[in-house]
């Protein structure tokens, strides 16, 4: 990777609106208590308009030229990517399977000259993240497969309910589906100390009590607790595919996807996932 082909991250968000290579600065200040509040409330803050248009540009053009590499994922899963374990009851939340199909284009074959993967090197991106989530240090992740990735969604396609592997993910929304993609989440479903089957299984059986709807537009970028907020991606409609890039934070800079995780959504696992399988920060489900 030649950091020095890159574009400027002047060339992919308007450094005078969102003034984030000065953390000094009053409106940075004011745009990190913001989002420190907003994660504080519900796992969630968006940033309207936070990349160029035509950085956005770019992005879709990447993930145009890199669409026959995408992975496509048709199968079902739990909110967890468990096997099924007969020992537990029907109903069981780590027995709900749910059809999805989507794709990925992995990490590792995006272009040298990618905005996606300025993104994700820019420490000036990195240590405004660390302040927005109040964590320090923050990592990019380990894996190699799902640490910058595009989702990718064509018509028809649903990414059902789920938990991240991760503990933070940043999500900037680069071409919208015509109708349907809806970001929907149910904030801080579980913690560290309870997995909260009771509330998840309430979620899968249609209970709406708990479930948000994120209104996000192309340019947005959302930072998100997704390792305790369940969340899904609802049935893409209408001919227009959705394309969302994924740039990928973490507390542990060793940990990775589990390989049965790594194979379902990216289609292959590589020697370090094995290799740091049973590496785990918490003692969560993944």
């Amino acid at each position: 990777m030649n950091i020095d082909k890159f574009p400027d991250i002047s060339q992919i968000i308007d450094l005078k609106k969102y003034p984030i290579d000065d953390l000094d600065n009053p409106i940075t200040k004011e745009l990190v208590k913001d989002c420190r509040e907003k994660l504080d409330y519900d796992g969630c803050a968006l940033i309207k308009d936070f990349v160029k248009n035509e950085s956005l540009d770019r992005m879709r053009s990447e993930a145009d030229r890199l669409y026959d590499q995408t992975f496509w994922s048709k199968g079902s899963h739990t909110p967890y990517f468990n096997k099924d374990d007969p020992s537990l009851p029907e109903g069981h939340p780590k027995r709900s399977f749910q059809e999805r199909s989507s794709g990925y284009i992995n990490s590792d074959i995006l272009e040298d000259e990618s905005d996606l993967r300025t993104i994700y090197a820019s420490e000036i991106i990195t240590q405004f993240i660390s302040k927005c989530l109040g964590v320090s240090p923050l990592y990019i992740w380990s894996d190699p497969l799902g640490c910058n990735p595009y989702s990718i969604m064509d018509p028809d396609n649903y990414f059902p309910w789920h938990f991240d592997g991760n503990e933070f993910t940043v999500s900037i929304l680069v071409q919208e589906s015509e109708s349907g993609g809806v970001f929907e989440y149910a904030a801080d479903l579980r913690s560290t100390a309870d997995e909260n089957f009771k509330a998840v299984k309430e979620v899968l059986e249609g209970g709406r009590e708990r479930v948000k709807e994120l209104d996000l537009r192309p340019g947005d970028m959302q930072i998100f607790k997704g390792r305790f907020s369940m969340h899904r991606v609802t049935r893409i409609t209408g001919k227009q595919r959705r394309v969302i890039a994924l740039p990928t934070y973490v507390t542990d800079p060793y940990s990775v996807n589990r390989p049965a995780h790594s194979k379902h959504l990216y289609g292959r696992a590589l020697p370090i996932h094995y290799e740091r399988e049973n590496h785990r920060v918490d003692g969560l489900t993944d």
